[in-house]
């Protein structure tokens, strides 16, 4: 959910570095990290979707994730996510990957047919309304109703651009693409206020005291863009009271056709009501 090198502070200076290497395939090495990651943060929001894949550490529990995204009109997206340790470690979902839908107004997980079993219903879909948990999770339901309406692959990168400080590793292999990796580090405090468009001061003031109760501090985000200017892998690291976070995704076929449908409402329970029940 980031050792620094300060860039320079004349915008022209970038702006005439993204003119001069524009969509040449060698560009990226010869700018300013700034107008590196503003040039792909444009390339690959105009994509509109992707394939994505990526693991996610949270403490003793990780879970992987396979799929396709596109984020033209909100987020629509089809995964499959596995999940191990931690939380659900010994419940009916650990090491069974799991399909899940994402719409710009709910996610649908399915649990599987133990978990219909066990919960009595049924049915294998729990939804997860975004306006419901923005109402009854607070300032974290509405930050992730927020992400998952406007979120994308290039958010990333304008995270990092929005710290104005950013440095060029150097060019590295991304599964057989060439591509330059930049790094940079980000204030926990600050990621909701940088990604956040529709949050209200009130929800971000408090979304930050939650932020800083966790006990994380900063968060370092590794970027890698390729020769087309389009990110293909993007890791994310902090620390916190629950232990490690460590976050890697990689995105590839940038333009991938998407189709999401709804589960049927006869096979799908809300999340709430299974609370109540």
């Amino acid at each position: 959910m980031v050792g620094l090198t300060a860039c320079g502070s004349e915008k022209s200076d970038e702006d005439k570095a993204g003119d001069k290497t524009g969509g040449d395939k060698s560009g990226q090495s010869a700018m300013s990290p700034l107008a590196a990651l503003k040039l792909a943060s444009q390339q690959t929001d105009k994509k509109n979707s992707a394939k994505v894949e990526g693991t996610t550490k949270m403490g003793e529990q990780n879970s992987q994730m396979s799929g396709d995204m596109d984020w033209a009109n909100g987020i629509r997206a089809n995964m499959s996510i596995t999940q191990n340790g931690g939380a659900v470690a010994n419940s009916p979902i650990a090491g069974k990957p799991m399909d899940a839908k994402y719409t710009p107004d709910a996610m649908f997980l399915n649990m599987g047919d133990e978990f219909a079993a066990q919960a009595g219903s049924g049915k294998h879909w729990v939804k997860y309304d975004y306006d419901v948990l923005a109402q009854k999770a607070g300032p974290s339901g509405a930050f992730l109703k927020d992400q998952m309406q406007n979120n994308n692959p290039s958010r990333s990168v304008e995270l990092l651009l929005a710290t104005g400080k950013v440095k060029s590793v150097g060019s590295e292999d991304v599964k057989g693409v060439k591509a330059t990796h930049y790094t940079g580090t980000v204030k926990v405090s600050e990621i909701a206020k940088m990604q956040s468009k529709e949050l209200s001061q009130s929800d971000l003031d408090a979304l930050q005291k939650q932020l800083e109760s966790s006990g994380m501090d900063t968060e370092t985000i590794d970027l890698w863009v390729d020769g087309e200017n389009l990110l293909v892998k993007k890791r994310e690291q902090a620390q916190s009271n629950n232990g490690a976070y460590d976050s890697t995704v990689f995105y590839s076929d940038y333009g991938t056709s998407v189709t999401v449908t709804e589960p049927s409402s006869s096979d799908t329970v809300d999340f709430q009501d299974m609370l109540q029940q």
